[in-house]
């Protein structure tokens, strides 16, 4: 009878026990479930609210809840939060191999690198979940080698792994990290090439290693090419300057209604800049797209790059609550236009948590161009943390009013505490270049070559200017030794492009272009257009001539090959009574261009807009430039 007894009451404990396991694993179920699901919609304050409700049982429930709250203390960089649930499940770490690359993840996230490390080199079992946290850390904390060194140390790593390395290599962009990706590509096994993120990632380390002639072939053999990777090569033709190269990538598209495509098509369409190849794009947008921030940013960016300001208000006007990427993109289209007050208004209105180094930039180089100097000054003195693209900015202003002393005692100021700039000693030699300063050009250039002795390309671009300033006082002598010691050097100049869009279709022009089918057409209209200049007065202007005279060359020739020259020229040859042109260029446009365009849209009548690498120039019929001819 007590047997029975007993074995009852055994039988009623088991069954007890049973049904509070099970009470406790479905409470843990149902508990990681809804935390991953306020989790996966971002409401990462509700995922910890809902954790700590239940923190006094954390003994008892799995990693999956752990974990859970993890990521949300990761996601909202809540490090205290996230060491306080360390210390509670600290227990478990040695047998866990979840929990400890959640950890690792938050502290990397929260840029904890060394408690990350302690914990990874103190774990008794290294899984590819740990490398992959690690490496995905490092990468975030931007210490590509670091992770490279880890990815030597796995034995079998999987296509995650391999995904972050090549996130790594582009990380790097160098040629380090170029020959790793091209020899760790041949490696992978043939079943990961189904990875459309692992073909993603590989094409956006060769790219960023500025292999872009590779990441064509490679792009061009994949069997399927999905929207990552058209993003990724859009990204490298933008960056090459090569934007025909991107819209052609976007017509060849079949599923063409991506964000991120749009925001790269529209930065193909800012560097090509003309009015109604934009127009014709932006249409296709869908409406839902047209309301997303990124999209409004380029969109405004776009539009002033194309002097219009109509458009750029337009958008900006729409935007409810513009954030700090906006305002400095509209500060910004006004300053390349001409529009320094506007410019300075807006900045006014711009809340103090909203400006950054970008917005100070943008509205010191707005003021540079429009030659509101006073206004700088004091914007300038008003910035608290001063970068060097902020002194240079602002030196640039001072050195364009022909204010040298004063850009210089802030050049002075600025060396005080750091090394020399190479920047700001331009933005003094091209202010020099403009007022024909030959003394100061010349000391700014041999100091750039003693302080700068490595900067071959800049150096080029120096004695370039140095030898326009000598060109520009009756110099010549001096200003053909500068050119043909460049010429012997083998040194090279950056090549003047221009592109136009004519019916519907861009054109490219080098300088003294023999590449269009129509070349004869082209020069012989320029040579119309020149005679016609020499009719109405002009005297062409050998000091812009950048390099020693050819035997068949004149001077008249020579400043007529200049590519925007040869852009107008094609213009009126497919349209002999265009009424309006449109030209971008990707140097600055040069004095005697300058004055030829305007003597152009006068005899033509016909509005010209340039837009060269510094700002806007409206040419009008009356013979007037926007710039007022301060450029």
């Amino acid at each position: 009878m007590i047997l029975n007894k007993l074995i009852i009451n055994s039988r009623i404990l088991l069954i007890t026990a049973v049904k509070h396991s099970t009470f406790i694993r479905s409470i843990d179920s149902d508990l990681g479930d809804q935390m991953k699901i306020l989790n996966d919609n971002k409401q990462y304050a509700k995922t910890l609210g809902l954790f700590d409700k239940h923190k006094e049982n954390i003994e008892k429930y799995s990693n999956w809840v752990i974990i859970q709250a993890l990521k949300a203390c990761s996601q909202t960089k809540d490090i205290k939060r996230g060491s306080n649930i360390h210390n509670l499940v600290s227990s478990r770490l040695k047998y866990d191999p979840y929990i400890l690359p959640a950890l690792v993840h938050l502290y990397m996230q929260c840029g904890d690198v060394n408690q990350a490390e302690f914990l990874f080199n103190t774990s008794s079992k290294k899984t590819v979940n740990i490398y992959g946290a690690m490496m995905k850390g490092y990468i975030e904390n931007n210490q590509a080698n670091k992770a490279i060194d880890l990815f030597h140390k796995i034995k079998d790593p999987n296509d995650v792994i391999f995904i972050l390395l090549f996130n790594a290599c582009a990380q790097l962009g160098s040629d380090e990290g170029l020959n790793l990706t091209k020899k760790v590509s041949k490696t992978i096994p043939k079943s990961f090439y189904s990875n459309v993120r692992l073909l993603t990632s590989l094409l956006d380390a060769l790219v960023k290693c500025n292999d872009l002639t590779y990441a064509q072939s490679f792009f061009d053999a994949s069997i399927k090419n999905d929207v990552g990777m058209y993003a990724v090569m859009m990204n490298g033709y933008n960056k090459e300057n090569d934007p025909l190269k991107t819209l052609n990538l976007f017509y060849q598209m079949k599923d063409k209604n991506h964000s991120i495509i749009y925001l790269h098509v529209i930065k193909a369409l800012s560097q090509i800049g003309d009015y109604k190849l934009s127009q014709s794009i932006i249409e296709l947008i869908p409406n839902d797209l047209l309301n997303n921030n990124q999209i409004q940013t380029v969109l405004i960016d776009m539009w002033g790059k194309n002097g219009s300001i109509d458009k750029v208000k337009e958008i900006f006007d729409k935007i409810s609550q513009p954030n700090q990427y906006q305002y400095a993109a509209i500060i910004n289209a006004y300053g390349l236009n001409g529009m320094g007050i506007q410019a300075i208004e807006i900045y006014r209105q711009i809340s103090l948590d909203l400006i950054d180094e970008i917005t100070h930039i943008c509205i010191l180089n707005a003021c540079s161009h429009s030659g509101l100097v006073q206004d700088a000054r004091s914007i300038f003195e008003n910035i608290q943390i001063k970068t060097v693209s902020i002194y240079t900015a602002m030196i640039d202003c001072l050195s364009r009013a022909s204010l040298f002393q004063e850009a210089q005692n802030l050049q002075e100021e600025y060396e005080r505490s750091h090394p020399p700039s190479l920047p700001m000693h331009m933005a003094l030699l091209s202010g020099a270049r403009n007022h024909m300063n030959a003394n100061l050009a010349q000391q700014i250039y041999d100091r750039m070559n003693k302080v700068f002795p490595q900067s071959d390309d800049s150096l080029v671009s120096a004695a370039t200017l140095l030898a326009n300033v000598y060109g520009s006082i009756g110099d010549i002598d001096k200003a053909s030794d500068i050119r043909t010691q460049l010429t012997k050097s083998g040194a090279k100049k950056k090549i003047g492009l221009s592109w136009t869009v004519v019916d519907g279709q861009v054109y490219q022009f080098r300088a003294h272009d023999v590449n269009h089918p129509r070349s004869k057409e082209i020069y012989a209209e320029a040579e119309k257009i020149s005679a016609e200049l020499v009719e109405h007065g002009h005297q062409h202007d050998s000091s812009w001539i950048t390099r020693p005279l050819s035997q068949d060359e004149t001077i008249a020739t020579a400043l007529c090959g200049h590519s925007e020259r040869l852009a107008i020229a094609w213009n009126f040859v497919v349209h002999p009574n265009a009424s309006q042109i449109q030209i971008t260029k990707n140097l600055r446009v040069c004095g005697d261009c300058h004055r030829a365009t305007k003597l152009i849209a006068t005899i033509r009548q016909c509005e010209i807009i340039v837009r060269d690498a510094n700002r806007i120039h409206l040419f009008y019929k009356n013979g007037q430039c926007s710039c007022n001819d301060y450029f």
